[in-house]
């Protein structure tokens, strides 16, 4: 039980790089991109046919993200050069990226058994550093996971608030108005889809080193999954500021992760459940707040309603005092 946390609690740090992706498109440039089902494959594609073929682990990883934002930025030319709908565009990217991760891999799936990849070299890093393997490698992964996520998060986070970013989430409130503002709306979509994706393909390549294999089906529902992390961290955590809903996002991640560990845990699920597992958590997620604002509506007209009761009583109670009184005046 306890390595099965261990082990959600890791790939949900993996899978927040992902999330905070999906969170640049859809909440800051409110752009429902499906994009990411397919760059999160490309990203694990590109890693491991490089890996496979020899090059470093951390390099193949950097081509990664980099292929990853020429997808996104490809979508957002189909969607401002093309005029194509946002949903289709990020379809259409979605379709062609499976091909073309067929050819990238040259197959459907690779293997990476025996082969040296980040995570193997974190381990060895921490064996030569003193510590005993089985530690190096649960312990030496998490925290240097956990430090790369934090540094993902810092960079979203001061990129927001930059003058491009503050366009970006200008451009995701109100285009119009940002267009006014003689603003290129159409090459800061550009720059935010590619970003985005960016970061869903450098978590893709983490994942299928972290897998040890990266297998071209590896993306279905990859942006339901993103979403369910942004939707449940928002849900616990806020928004008050950026810098707390990006946290909220990671914290959604390694939540959903966990959820699905004990999901898992019943007798009566399988692992092929986990997709139906995560339909309900979107479900819950999206279901339960709007519950709780009705609930909270509800008690707070009818303790509006005892407040203008007692007004009603107390008026009602000086006016008959007041009467008395002018009575034994009289």
């Amino acid at each position: 039980m306890l390595t099965s946390m261990i082990g959600a609690v890791e790939a949900g740090i993996i899978y927040a790089i992902m999330a905070l992706g999906v969170y640049l498109s859809f909440r800051i440039l409110d752009f429902p991109d499906l994009t990411v089902d397919g760059s999160f494959v490309t990203g694990a594609a590109v890693a491991a046919t490089l890996i496979v073929s020899g090059v470093n682990p951390f390099v193949a990883t950097i081509l990664a993200l980099i292929v990853g934002f020429l997808a996104g930025c490809i979508t957002g030319l189909l969607h401002t050069a093309g005029k194509i709908n946002a949903l289709l565009s990020g379809i259409l990217m979605m379709i062609a990226l499976y091909s073309i991760n067929l050819r990238i891999m040259g197959r459907s799936n690779v293997p990476l058994l025996n082969q040296k990849t980040i995570f193997t070299t974190i381990q060895e890093w921490g064996v030569k550093a003193g510590l005993d393997p089985a530690a190096a490698k649960t312990w030496g992964v998490f925290l240097s996971m956990a430090l790369l996520t934090l540094l993902f998060k810092w960079f979203t986070d001061w990129f927001l608030q930059t003058e491009i970013g503050l366009a970006i989430r200008a451009t995701g409130d109100n285009p119009r108005m940002i267009r006014s503002l003689s603003a290129n709306t159409n090459l800061l979509i550009i720059i935010g889809l590619g970003l985005s994706n960016a970061m869903v393909a450098f978590s893709g390549a983490l994942i299928a080193q972290y897998g040890s294999f990266a297998d071209v089906g590896m993306g279905i529902g990859m942006i339901i999954i993103g979403l369910a992390s942004v939707i449940i961290g928002e849900a616990v955590f806020g928004t008050k500021t950026i810098a707390r809903t990006t946290l909220a996002v990671i914290g959604g991640s390694i939540i959903y992760r966990i959820v699905v560990s004990l999901a898992l845990q019943a007798q009566f699920l399988e692992t092929g459940d986990v997709k139906l597992i995560t339909a309900c958590i979107v479900i819950i997620a999206l279901v339960a707040p709007q519950i709780v604002r009705q609930r909270q509506e509800k008690k707070r007209k009818e303790q509006r309603r005892q407040e203008r009761a007692q007004l009603v009583a107390v008026s009602a109670g000086g006016k008959g005092e007041s009467d008395v009184t002018v009575k034994s005046d009289l």
